[in-house]
């Protein structure tokens, strides 16, 4: 399966930055830096598996469906993701959960990720049927 290639190539690279980066910022900002570092951990995490489940159930589509799939899917995470941080700007105090810390955390796992996505991607060898010219046999 490509998609469980790609996903464990992407999740090991989260893991380990997350893991480092909550601690680094606990060091730092202490419990409101773990706070803020696990809530990105856990927001980046199923952001972005989110991405990889959608592109397992499109598999078999035609490609009008999986465009509009795509398309549904990320306009849905954008949104809940601008209620969610409106939310958790407006519900938690600046003691107990570090917005930096939830920033930094955020864009290191997001690049780890993507990182990991890409060079997962780059090591599958998919055969795509090409399409055959005219007067091919």
């Amino acid at each position: 399966m490509s998609d469980v290639q790609l996903w464990k190539g992407a999740i090991a690279p989260a893991t380990v930055v997350a893991a480092l980066s909550g601690i680094v910022l606990t060091v730092i900002n202490g419990q409101p830096g773990l706070f803020g570092s696990l809530l990105a951990s856990f927001t980046v995490i199923i952001f972005f598996s989110i991405h990889l489940l959608v592109a397992r159930i499109s598999r078999n589509l035609d490609p009008m469906a999986t465009m509009a799939l795509a398309m549904f899917s990320y306009f849905a995470k954008v949104l809940f993701m601008g209620v969610f941080l409106l939310l958790v700007t407006k519900y938690t105090d600046r003691a107990t959960f570090d917005r930096g810390s939830f920033a930094i955390c955020a864009i290191l796992i997001t690049m780890a990720w993507l990182f990991g996505e890409i060079r997962s991607f780059l090591n599958l060898r998919v055969h795509l049927p090409l399409p055959k010219k005219e007067g091919d046999i």
